[in-house]
């Protein structure tokens, strides 16, 4: 995922700094090519020899080195590196960067750096709080340097507030959002829809269906990555937000229409993946349904069709990518609603063949367009997600033409 990126980690003098071994781990694992730099006070808190051991790299402390090959240190990896992450940031080296002070290999190569930095400071609440601290991080703002905020919690100190360093995942996840992708999306706003809907029979029961989510998350996570802005409506899932994605939480499918309906016109390219209930019980019980002998019948009756309505209200220039699951006749019945529904693609699965369909971390989809019909094999779904947003790029190119 990251093969032939370079990540610096900057590593200061926090309890915190533990945490950072996890993430060049994590890092590592994506195939980055990773390099550590450390203060002198960090070294009090990990060994430099952890770092080298997860990264295959020497770990850089010393401006004045002389034990690793021929090269200016802080200028030859300033110029490697593809994003920088000082974590935990302490508020002494969080001051030394706002004041553009260089007095050790940390500091010094930062200021060479042309890269993106980003910062997550880690200290006791009262130190961040500080004026002076405070001053010193919307400086850095300033500057371009972005600033992630800490948690609040318990800290080592055992006071509770601000200061937290945030988990590993979370510092992943900004490295990622900066250099997984280039920015081939940015300037877009894209609505994604996605998971099931559940329609309410009384306080109890519902309908729904099998959906996960994981499709529609991976689209908005990979097109939040790819640099756009990316609104997410969600039904009922167990799945974690993506990062840098707004997320609106629904319920039913009514709810979800209501949400899409408000959004729609102000999004480039909406992508319709929630599989919402083509119907609905016409009245819920406001108390459970007793059971009784014999027979139970719920009159349903029908949702409003939320693709449809956004093929009736179809901006000028917008991109509308619909989704078709179906068990047979799967290319017909999906070319059919590509055409009724004004669509400008379907992503059609079948639910009976291996690995795609709901509740795998796989999927074999169709995508189909008004020039023909493309098949991707058996993937990971944020493979599919890639590859769909490839070819939406290719077409919303063509449509703003």
């Amino acid at each position: 995922m990251l093969k032939g990126k370079t990540v610096l980690l900057g590593v200061t003098g926090s309890i915190a700094a533990y945490k950072i071994a996890n993430l060049a781990s994590m890092l590592s694992k994506l195939h980055a090519d990773i390099h550590v730099l450390m203060t002198e006070n960090a070294t009090k808190f990990i060994n430099p020899i952890t770092f080298e051991t997860l990264t295959g790299n020497k770990c850089l402390i010393d401006t004045f080195d002389r034990n690793f090959q021929f090269n200016v240190g802080h200028v030859s990896l300033a110029k490697k590196a593809d994003v920088v992450l000082v974590a935990p940031a302490s508020a002494n080296v969080i001051g030394k960067m706002a004041c553009g002070i260089a007095d050790d290999m940390l500091t010094t190569t930062l200021l060479a750096c042309r890269c993106r930095k980003i910062v997550s400071p880690a200290m006791n609440t009262n130190m961040y709080e500080n004026p002076v601290v405070q001053d010193n991080i919307q400086k850095l703002r300033k500057y371009g340097i972005e600033v992630i905020e800490p948690d609040t919690g318990l800290l080592a100190c055992k006071d509770t507030g601000a200061g937290k360093m945030p988990s590993e995942e979370v510092l992943l996840n900004y490295i990622l959002q900066e250099i997984r992708f280039k920015k081939d999306m940015a300037g877009k706003k894209v609505l994604v829809t996605a998971g099931p809907t559940v329609e309410a029979i009384d306080p109890v029961r519902f309908i729904s269906n099998h959906s996960t989510g994981s499709m529609g998350y991976a689209l908005a996570k990979v097109a939040a990555q790819r640099g756009a802005r990316v609104t997410l409506i969600s039904g009922p899932v167990n799945i974690k937000p993506p990062a840098f994605t707004d997320v609106v939480n629904v319920t039913s499918a009514q709810e979800m229409f209501n949400e899409v309906q408000e959004r729609a016109a102000d999004n480039d390219i909406i992508i319709k993946a929630a599989a919402v209930a083509d119907y609905t019980p016409e009245t819920v019980s406001d108390e459970k349904i007793k059971k009784k002998t014999g027979e139970l019948n719920i009159p349903l009756k029908r949702t409003t069709d939320i693709l449809k309505y956004l093929g009736e209200n179809k901006q000028m220039g917008q991109f509308l990518c619909g989704f078709s699951m179906e068990t047979e006749n799967m290319v017909e019945n999906s070319k059919n609603k590509l055409l009724s529904k004004n669509a400008d693609m379907i992503v059609a699965n079948n639910l009976k063949v291996e690995g795609a369909g709901f509740g795998t971390g796989t999927n074999v989809v169709t995508i189909i367009t008004k020039d023909g019909c493309k098949e991707l094999g058996k993937m990971d779904k944020e493979d599919v997600a890639i590859c769909i947003l490839d070819e939406i790029i290719k077409r919303d190119f063509l449509v703003d033409a």
